[in-house]
């Protein structure tokens, strides 16, 4: 009688043990689930000082750039071929002219041209698994 006792019993927390292993686990799932993904910043250092606007008087803008990617992978990618995507924008910021950097929306112009033109190249080079979501201008200074 006493054993067929600790019997149930034992099996009783046996299930109840199991029953609290799976609440944890979906808790800890749904967590999971709903955590939003954090973004990683990216510098883009020296900053960028050309010379643009083609013949006639040098005029120079100085830009300070970051890139915004979703992960690590992303962020590894990113500054692995960080001499790949300087080359880019340096040839992509020296062909501006005055009407790019004169207005608000000439340089969000540049700066989406910029980030589609950056996820292109870094697309070809690592395929889509790395994800760019954005380019920010952190200074645009123009000098004439």
């Amino acid at each position: 009688m006493i054993q067929e006792t600790v019997i149930k019993y034992t099996i009783h927390c046996m299930l109840l043990c199991g029953l609290l292993f799976v609440n944890i686990a979906s808790a800890q799932d749904e967590e999971d689930a709903e955590a939003p993904k954090s973004s990683i910043y990216v510098p883009i250092i020296p900053a960028f000082v050309v010379n643009y606007g083609g013949q006639g008087k040098l005029k120079y803008i100085k830009l300070e750039v970051s890139l915004r990617v979703q992960d690590t992978l992303s962020s590894n990618s990113v500054r692995h071929h960080m001499p790949l995507i300087r080359d880019y924008l340096v040839r992509e910021f020296s062909r501006l002219d005055d009407i790019d950097v004169d207005t608000q929306q000439g340089k969000e112009l540049v700066r989406i041209a910029a980030l589609e033109g950056v996820q292109a190249l870094v697309a070809e080079e690592e395929g889509e698994d790395v994800e760019i979501t954005g380019l920010y201008f952190n200074n645009f200074v123009v000098q004439r």
